[in-house]
């Protein structure tokens, strides 16, 4: 079986483009994954994919469904003791554009199930329209899970922050995202990958005095006052630091430096922009204050702030998923939404199906398993 039908997009009639008019939520999640990719979502254009998720939820009596934008809230109500949040984004990064790429719309199939090694490849087929089709088949199936249960669909993940759905819905609904543990099905192998690295960003532009290089004395060269600057970051040791038992290893490194305007001119103006990646030991004022005390003497414009996430796997919820997934737990090194989460008052890991490393490659792909054994491992958890 090396191109099978997917029954989630073809049991329903179909648009003239090919898109499913429709979601079959009880099918197998791997069909499923195969039907939302076929709907193209690229940031900026998930309304098509969000009008299938809200139609498909809203036909479930079980759940209370709510929609901001392009992004969907669907909720259990039956009183249990705990909440928890299923969160994933329904935008991916653009299409790619290299002659015979795989990583496409529509999905395409290689190898079989009969063999094992069944690979579904397409744009979001890792990130993350593979987690997205386990939250919605379990959002169809669990009308009575063990947990209170929040499904989050939202938009515009892959673009700036200032856009991002899920921050719009921590302001505009903060009450409905409230839970004692979130899971967000970033794509992580299968494995609980608990909390994040923060991650900033800030530029250092010494000011000099220009001059004709041959009378170089009569100015004073901003690039050189650079020097020190650079010094620190060549002789920087990286720290690692455990936090809840999982070793995060920070990372400060210059990203982006420029100076100069002719041959024959002292420059008057120069600037490095560096990147601090830290651990979620620290808050993000802690992690500014860290570099101000790196770079005496020096003006630090910060451009860019993300706060890390406690793994929080000393929750109660937490340590019954980690049993139930039945791997160690391992550090986030890059930063994902599980910080927002984590900045409400919720404790977040990843989990989801796929490797990040295919994320955005223009082969993107995931077999088959990988999706169904996600799906059976929440399942477990929850029922």
């Amino acid at each position: 079986m090396s191109s099978p039908e997917s029954p989630a997009a073809t049991e329903s009639p179909s648009s003239p483009e090919g898109r499913p008019q429709s979601l079959d939520l009880a099918a197998d999640p791997a069909q499923l994954t195969a039907a939302l990719i076929d709907v193209e979502s690229v940031s900026d254009h998930e309304t098509p994919l969000a009008d299938l998720v809200e139609e498909a939820l809203r036909g479930l009596e079980h759940l209370s469904v709510h929609r901001d934008g392009d992004a969907i809230i669907a909720r259990t109500e039956l009183g249990r003791a705990e909440r928890v949040v299923l969160a994933g984004h329904l935008d991916t990064v653009p299409l790619p554009t290299a002659e015979g790429s795989r990583g496409t719309v529509p999905s395409s199939w290689s190898g079989s199930d009969e063999d094992g090694d069944l690979t579904l490849y397409g744009r979001g087929a890792t990130d993350m329209k593979g987690g997205v089709a386990v939250q919605l088949g379990l959002a169809a199936q669990l009308s009575e899970p063990n947990r209170d249960i929040t499904y989050v669909f939202y938009d515009h993940e892959e673009v700036d922050s200032a856009k991002s759905g899920l921050a719009r819905l921590e302001r505009s609904v903060p009450d409905l995202l409230q839970a004692d543990f979130a899971v967000l099905l970033e794509p992580t192998d299968g494995t609980v990958e608990g909390g994040c690295n923060g991650t900033l960003r800030f530029v250092i532009a010494p000011q000099g005095l220009a001059a004709h290089s041959g009378r170089a004395w009569r100015g004073d060269n901003a690039i050189h006052k650079l020097a020190d600057v650079l010094s620190v970051l060549a002789d920087y040791e990286p720290a690692t630091i455990e936090v809840e038992g999982l070793a995060y290893r920070e990372g400060l490194n210059a990203i982006r430096i420029s100076g100069g305007t002719a041959g024959n001119v002292i420059p008057d103006a120069a600037s490095v922009e560096i990147n601090y990646r830290f651990a979620p030991d620290k808050t993000l004022e802690q992690a500014q204050q860290h570099c101000r005390e790196l770079f005496p003497g020096h003006e630090l414009e910060f451009v860019d702030l993300s706060p890390a996430a406690r793994p929080g796997l000393d929750r109660a919820s937490a340590a019954a998923f980690v049993a139930a997934v039945g791997q160690e737990p391992k550090p986030k090194y890059g930063w994902t939404d599980v910080a927002r989460f984590s900045a409400m008052g919720v404790p977040a890991v990843n989990f989801g199906p796929g490797d990040a490393l295919l994320a955005h490659t223009d082969d993107e792909h995931v077999s088959a398993e990988a999706i169904r054994q996600c799906r059976r491992v929440l399942l477990s958890w929850l029922s």
